[in-house]
């Protein structure tokens, strides 16, 4: 038995039954962190100091025969999500020592079930890049290829969960940033509904588009991790007052008569052939399974990715303008305090951020916000009109995740725009807010490439009723890079 090709409910089943204890797994991954992660640089810091406390209250619970979903899984939590008493950086050198004095909503949920924290994942530093090379760190490698990158923002967890570091991990996802790390690494990646999943302890990029999410190794663990950080939270404003579904309930139902969108314009000139065979495989064998195929259109598609990069600049300069040195964090001292504020942000943050932090402070400022940041909400709400639209003659939406397989580490870092077009596919779906996951569906180019089914607002049970009847009918879920 290899404990490390698990998933939850398979490593839950051992661990109820007393054929492994919650210290022997929890050390088993441990060890394969420190094995691995020279090569990977998934985790910046493993907290194997905090774990014996987690460890001993778990095994507790199990022997107590009170054990939950997510009792003693050792999991990953991206790091800039908060953690209380346990570094959180956010991959930039601005927080390389902020320890966070309260825990963030997201993994307080999962404490609450006994889950073992195995450490923080790498990023792009503030969560701003598609390749996590942004990290102040280091950078993350693609298990599949140590020469290519894992994808971004979450490249961390999504490298971790395909190498077998975790059972599972949080990511975080503001324009495909959970999606496309998990299509490059041939894993399960969900982003939910905006407002599904409470914010607090998540360090803010963009507010109106960032969500946590869950990376898996199958979909039945997206399931599980969701319905666990779900629900309604007091100290979020932005968190939906609705009620959580058991997702689990709807694994497994027949998905004939589901009607499926392809919109024409997601399959455009530039795109790879061999991804593009390859989602057209996964769709048509959908289709054998009894879904419906109907032709859509998402007309303003094509100006998604400048909207996108207006508004989430335009949001991240008014959310790290409280990075300034004063209360927590890096500091450089200065001859006054404009000179510290300068230093400070000037050494503290990379390249990536500080041009986002530009452009946005541009689009916000007097004379252009008008022409910018208020032209690209219009657009927005064109956005979010098309899908609505389309949802009236349509369940999901079917559409590449990526229009590429991972690319080679270096190979985009001196062209911003084609690194930006990485996440072309899945910025809309954070404009319009709507959930998404990203499931395995084959390979091009020997890397792993991901199919992404939408759908319509708090309607995850139907996205996973769907990705989970695909998943079981093919085996590219099991699919594991050779790293030992």
């Amino acid at each position: 038995m290899d404990i490390a090709r698990l998933n939850i409910n398979e490593l839950r089943l051992l661990l109820d039954k007393k054929e492994v204890s919650v210290k022997e797994v929890s050390e088993y991954y441990l060890d394969r962190i420190d094995k691995l992660n020279p090569r990977l640089c998934a985790y910046l810091i493993t907290t194997n100091s905090n774990a014996e406390k987690m460890i001993d209250k778990a095994q507790k619970r199990i022997d107590n025969k009170q054990s939950l979903n997510l009792t003693g899984i050792p999991l990953a939590i991206k790091d800039n999500i908060c953690t209380e008493g346990i570094l959180t950086t956010c991959a930039s050198r601005i927080l390389y020592n902020f320890i966070p004095p309260y825990e963030s909503t997201a993994t307080k949920r999962l404490l609450e079930q006994d889950y073992i924290l195995l450490g923080k994942t790498n990023l792009d530093e503030f969560a701003m890049g598609s390749s996590t090379e942004n990290s102040a760190f280091c950078v993350t490698k693609n298990p599949w290829d140590l020469e290519t990158v894992p994808g971004g923002s979450s490249g961390g967890s999504a490298a971790a969960v395909a190498a077998d570091m975790c059972v599972a991990a949080l990511g975080s996802d503001t324009g495909g940033s959970i999606r496309q790390p998990a299509s490059f690494c041939g894993v399960v990646g969900l982003k939910p509904t905006y407002g599904r999943v409470s914010r607090y302890g998540l360090v803010a990029f963009a507010s109106s588009l960032d969500q946590i999410g869950p990376i898996t190794k199958c979909v039945k663990d997206s399931a599980i991790i969701l319905k666990t950080i779900s629900g309604n939270d007091a100290s979020d404003s932005t968190s939906a007052p609705v009620s959580v579904p058991d997702y689990e309930d709807s694994l497994g139902r027949d998905i004939k008569g589901i009607r499926v969108g392809i919109p024409k314009e997601y399959f455009i000139d530039g795109m790879d052939k061999e991804v593009e065979k390859v989602i057209k495989d996964a769709i048509n064998h959908l289709i054998s399974l009894g879904a419906e195929p109907i032709e859509i259109s998402l007309p303003h598609t094509e100006y998604a990715v400048a909207t996108y990069y207006i508004i989430a600049t335009s949001e991240a300069s008014s959310n790290l303008a409280r990075f300034d040195g004063v209360k927590y964090g890096f500091r450089r001292h200065g001859k006054d305090l404009m000179d510290m504020y300068l230093k400070t942000r000037s050494e503290g943050f990379g390249a990536e951020v500080k041009r986002r932090i530009m452009l946005g402070t541009y689009a916000l400022s007097s004379g252009y916000y008008d022409a910018y940041y208020k032209k690209a909400q219009e657009v927005r709400t064109l956005l979010k009109t098309d899908f609505e639209k389309a949802f009236k003659n349509v369940d999901l939406i079917l559409t590449p995740t990526s229009p590429t397989v991972a690319f080679k580490i270096g190979e985009k870092s001196n062209n911003p725009l084609q690194m930006y077009l990485s996440d072309i596919f899945t910025i809309s779906i954070n404009l319009a807010g709507l959930p998404a996951i990203s499931i395995p569906c084959g390979f091009a180019h020997d890397m792993p490439v991901g199919l992404q089914i939408i759908g319509r607002y708090f309607e995850e049970p139907l996205i996973l009723q769907v990705a989970y009847a695909y998943e079981q009918s093919t085996n590219w879920h099991q699919k594991r890079p050779i790293l030992d």
